[in-house]
């Protein structure tokens, strides 16, 4: 480990041991500082999100003020989330308390740049936590960004340093012994090399390492308003989101009709310049990731899958795409298209839309249309998910644990249950 990641570390635990110290109310006092340096800046924050990594500024605006929503989610929860909990036993008194754990350490995507981190770092900040933090290498300007986002100048020592290392550097960071847990949103691989380090030593990790959610529409769903969702849970953020629609099951009487109405809205999109706001639909953030979405769709095809709209690739842009004629072993059903892709088959039965929607290595989401959710009541506890939304694109909120199953990872992340993943959950009994 080199001598600054090691100073970073040092400086970070000894701001720890007075951050600690905080008052919560100190503490909301500093996010509601952040909050408002979100705001007075997300102009100049989004454009640095936008240069980093293509997104329309329009959606990196909206990922600028949803951080300011989550920090206004908290500031006003967190007495309560935080707040001892008396338990009736036997002793004079006994309750829970909620005590940081130390220095954590994020490593964080690039496809939300600020929302990741602001997910991880704000609760566990309130609880009493410091943060050193390893972003994506292709998104330096939103690195530094947030580094000056948590620069407050009410305190005078840092609670969050951002460490500029590569990858293969990340395991002797999590073997220091400063750091006391882990926060990863990535691939699978890299969640499996955390997990495995974390483990070595006995820290606590939580992985959140993409789906491939099923978006299934049923029969007597509205149609219409289920394209104009399906578009949107497809193509937001050029189809760069663990919780984005990726593999559509349509039930078969309805399945032309669908696939007209979703072909229709896709090429309704707006493309141009990324920094128009007009703009709905822009380039990937990277080539390599361009082609490597390719590379499946050409696996696919060769494998007997039809394209009904886009398909084309120049350089990092690749144009919103509609494919059809699926079967489970090709590569846009059976592995997570990280792009603008949008596979679609058809079922029979709700009981055949959810074997489908499981057959996969990943349970973070799946969303369900249909003019009945009553139906549904004794279906849903069989899809292997970490969330369920009826007649609505899968979304991360505040108010909402967020986090999956299977490959999709561990952990959650959002609520009240986020305060709780790297907190020392103390008992105290008085006699």
């Amino acid at each position: 480990m080199n001598q600054h990641t090691t100073l970073t570390l040092e400086t970070l635990q000894t701001s720890f041991l007075k951050w600690r110290n905080f008052s919560l109310n100190d503490r909301i006092s500093i996010v509601k500082s952040i909050k408002e340096k979100l705001l007075q800046n997300k102009y100049k924050y989004a454009h640095a999100i936008t240069t980093d990594m293509n997104k329309p500024i329009k959606q990196a605006i909206a990922e600028v003020e949803k951080c300011a929503y989550l920090c206004e989610y908290y500031i006003e929860k967190a007495p309560q989330f935080l707040q001892n909990q008396e338990i009736s036993t036997n002793w004079q008194k006994s309750y829970v308390a909620f005590r940081p754990l130390g220095v954590l350490l994020g490593v964080m995507p690039w496809n939300f740049p600020f929302w990741q981190v602001f997910r991880f770092v704000i609760p566990n900040l309130l609880t009493g936590n410091v943060f050193v933090l390893k972003h994506a290498s292709n998104v330096p300007l939103s690195a530094q960004a947030l580094d000056d986002v948590f620069n407050v100048d009410t305190i005078s020592f840092p609670i969050y340093k951002n460490l500029p290392i590569n990858s293969s550097e990340v395991a002797q960071v999590i073997a220091h012994p400063i750091i006391k847990a882990i926060s990863l949103t990535g691939s699978e691989n890299a969640g499996k090399s955390v997990a495995e380090t974390a483990g070595k030593y006995l820290k606590k990790c939580v992985l959140e390492l993409g789906g491939s959610n099923a978006f299934i529409v049923l029969n007597d769903a509205d149609l219409n308003y289920a394209a104009e969702k399906a578009v949107i849970a497809r193509m937001q953020n050029a189809g760069q989101s663990c919780i984005a629609a990726k593999r559509f099951l349509v039930h078969e009487n309805v399945y032309e009709q669908f696939t007209n109405l979703f072909k229709q809205k896709l090429e309704g999109l707006i493309l141009g310049d990324k920094y128009d706001e007009k703009v709905t639909f822009g380039a990937m953030a990277r080539e390599d990731l361009a082609i490597e979405l390719q590379n499946q769709l050409e696996q696919s095809i060769a494998m007997g899958a039809k394209i009904v709209s886009g398909g084309k690739r120049n350089g990092a842009f690749f144009e919103p795409t509609l494919v059809t004629n699926i079967s489970i072993d090709m590569p846009v059903f059976n592995e997570e298209t990280f792009g603008p892709i949008a596979a679609i088959m058809p079922f029979k039965t709700i009981d055949d839309a959810i074997v489908l929607s499981n057959k996969s290595n990943f349970g973070l989401g799946a969303s369900i249309f249909t003019a009945n959710p009553e139906q549904l009541t004794n279906y849903l506890h069989l899809f292997d998910e970490g969330a369920l939304f009826i007649n609505e694109m899968i979304a991360s909120d505040p108010h909402l644990p967020f986090g999956g199953i299977k490959n999709s990872g561990y952990g959650r992340e959002l609520s009240h249950f986020a305060f709780y993943e790297f907190a020392n959950i103390q008992t105290v009994v008085i006699q």
